[in-house]
């Protein structure tokens, strides 16, 4: 059973189009490389995305279940929404006013475990599975079969006869 936990920072003072740009980098990562590219990010932005990804992984290390492997853990999401919009008033020429929107971003940060790779040992001696044995007569002699569908072999190409030039 995989895990799965998440963080939400909630009126982070950036817009979400800013912090989309760093998440995209990070999204479908194991978190230790996604903490090493946040942490070499130059935007301002990463500093809050790595503090919310290590509640994340904090968030799973508590899940009953886990596994205590963080290595296992992976960004299985993370995405940045909307939030609330302050909007301020600074003083323009003339008399006039002009809208200054001072926007805020909802982050939210979900890691998953990956599962583990089990594969089956062969018994010494014994074919694998879906393999045929040919026999070593028959794997010499197979011909090769045409490029496309319906398409016949091709034909030698005539030489040309070597005739004087005019001039």
């Amino acid at each position: 059973m995989a895990i799965e936990a998440h963080a939400t920072a909630r009126y982070v003072r950036t817009s979400a189009q800013k912090a989309g740009l760093v998440m995209d980098l990070i999204r479908g990562r194991d978190v230790n490389r996604a903490l090493a590219t946040l942490l070499f990010t130059r935007k301002g932005v990463s500093h809050d995305i790595a503090k919310l990804l290590r509640s994340a992984i904090a968030n799973a290390q508590q899940k009953e279940g886990f596994g205590g492997d963080v290595d296992r853990l992976f960004v299985a999401a993370c995405y940045a929404n909307q939030g609330p919009s302050m909007k301020r008033i600074r003083p323009a020429p003339m008399g006039r006013a002009f809208r200054v929107v001072k926007r805020t971003a909802h982050l939210t940060v979900r890691v998953a475990e990956r599962p583990l790779q089990i594969s089956a040992v062969a018994a010494e001696g014994a074919p694998k599975r879906g393999a045929k044995a040919k026999p070593a007569a028959e794997a010499k002699t197979t011909a090769k079969a045409p490029a496309r569908k319906g398409a016949a072999p091709k034909k030698p190409a005539a030489k040309k006869s070597a005739a004087p030039k005019k001039k």
